[in-house]
């Protein structure tokens, strides 16, 4: 697979990158403060080697993100009758489409998006499932259906996979806008 021509990722500002990590007391701790791996260890038994990882570049594979609409997750709930948690499908992004239309984000394959001011992302191709859709997310509970009706009425596939051109901080309720 290649990314089309014109498309040519770019880093994100080191400002853009820093995050503060909020604990589970509630104490708000830089990613990269020392006190943080304190933290993280207290309560390990033995020696431990905590160390915070800092890449310039994405610590993930060829393809670092996934996206599918709440459409689609509600399609596919419909088809089934059973409510389906969307969490199932293991996104990094989920849309809320201005279409009521179930499986629309395939037709952005190919395309550009900007999410937020600044993400740019080009959408490669469907995301292809696997059991795991099939798996509630709190139970692990399994079922079948899931997983087959995806494979039976959509090729196997729900969702799109995309790749970072431009990166950028994502928030919740941010706008997407298609560039091409």
């Amino acid at each position: 697979m290649s990314i089309a021509p014109g498309a040519n990722p770019a880093n994100a500002e080191p400002n853009d990158l820093m995050l503060d990590v909020v604990t589970p007391s509630g104490a708000v701790v830089a990613v990269d403060d020392p006190a943080l791996i304190e933290m993280l260890g207290k309560g390990l038994r033995g020696e431990n080697h905590l160390t915070l990882v800092r890449s310039d570049r994405a610590l993930t594979d060829c393809r670092p993100f996934s996206l599918i609409s709440l459409q689609t997750v509600r399609q596919v709930e419909a088809e089934l009758g059973i409510p389906i948690d969307k969490r199932r499908f293991r996104a990094n992004i989920y849309l809320n489409l201005a279409t009521d239309d179930g499986f629309a984000e395939d037709q952005l394959v190919g395309r550009q998006l900007r999410i937020g001011s600044r993400a740019e992302m080009m959408v490669l191709e469907r995301d292809p499932r696997c059991k795991m859709i099939s798996l509630d997310p709190d139970t692990g509970e399994h079922h079948p259906d899931v997983l087959r009706k995806v494979a039976q009425a959509h090729a196997a596939c729900a969702g799109v996979y995309c790749a970072v051109l431009v990166e950028g901080m994502l928030t919740k309720g941010d706008s997407v806008e298609l560039l091409d």
